[in-house]
């Protein structure tokens, strides 16, 4: 059976030795090892093979018997043996091809999850920003300083790939018109906002029910034929000014896990916003207290 340990170890010649060395007594193969440097500890995770019968508790004992601390163990596949460089490739290219997927891929690259468990169990937390987008991801066992340095670079890669395909969704091609006679005209209501061109709408934005005090639900949609026009981001916007007016304090736009837009349209219309992801489900949460002076 197949766990994998995380747990921290002195940083003092013969630490792994002596590690190596229950492991050996207990009969456990340490089949995976990665090494996540600090200045006073080391954190190691290990994927071990033990004993059938074996559960958490035996699997702690044997770590801490090799002076281990902070010990963190679960079951695990043997996906947990893959090589670490090439995990982080592929969660490279799964971003590049669908940048949107970025809070699901990255809480599996770092075995988190998009959303804190229920219970009383304390969990760590790692936040990265796509642009002015936040996403978090929670786990049990502690981030290391390794994995943040990580998370952000991942982060950034995001930003530059979502900021090259903006550029070039408004860069002008041939045969293709932009400005005179293409603009839409945005008519605010005080529960929303729609683009029309000519008298026909092409998109939506509605302030729907409060899912929480000062917390209201935005209900967008743009006609699929005008997308990629910044249509999206500037209907969040001017969503978020009507909320703000309303006194609302946060604005959530509910989505599918799949929609692709989500990420340029945030990053489109300059707020602030953090993205979950529970399920099938993707959320964005806009607070809008940068947006005070548009409740005057």
């Amino acid at each position: 059976m197949l766990w994998r340990v995380r747990t921290t170890m002195p940083d003092r010649p013969g630490a792994l030795a002596t590690l190596a060395q229950e492991c050996g007594a207990a009969g456990v193969n340490i089949l995976a090892m990665q090494v996540f440097p600090g200045v006073e500890a080391v954190t190691d995770e290990l994927v071990l093979e033990v004993p059938p019968s074996w559960g958490a508790d035996e699997v702690g004992a044997l770590v801490e018997r090799a002076g281990a601390r902070a010990v963190v163990s679960h079951p695990c596949t043997e996906e947990a043996l893959v090589d670490q460089p090439s995990r982080y490739v592929e969660a490279a290219r799964s971003i590049l091809g669908q940048p949107a997927r970025f809070p699901e891929v990255v809480a599996a690259l770092f075995d988190a999850e998009p959303e804190p468990a229920d219970g009383p169990t304390v969990l760590d937390s790692m936040e990265m920003t796509v642009g002015d987008v936040s996403v978090q991801i929670h786990r049990e066992a502690p981030f290391t300083a390794t994995e943040h340095a990580r998370g952000t670079t991942m982060a950034g890669l995001v930003s530059d790939v979502l900021q090259r395909g903006k550029e070039i969704a408004t860069a002008p091609g041939p045969g293709r018109r932009l400005g005179t006679g293409t603009a839409p005209d945005y008519v605010t209501t005080s529960h929303g906002v729609t683009a029309e061109v000519e008298g026909t709408a092409v998109g939506r934005a509605l302030l729907a029910e409060l899912v929480a005090p000062g917390s209201r639900r935005l209900a967008l949609e743009v006609d699929p034929a005008w997308r990629r026009r910044g249509i999206g981001s500037r209907l969040l916007l001017e969503g978020a000014k009507a909320a703000a007016r309303l006194g609302d304090d946060e604005l959530v736009l509910v989505t599918s896990a799949d929609n692709q837009a989500v990420l340029p349209m945030v990053l489109g219309s300059g707020l602030r916003g953090r993205i979950r992801m529970s399920g099938d489900e993707l959320s964005v949460r806009v607070p809008l207290r940068d947006l005070e002076a548009t409740r005057h």
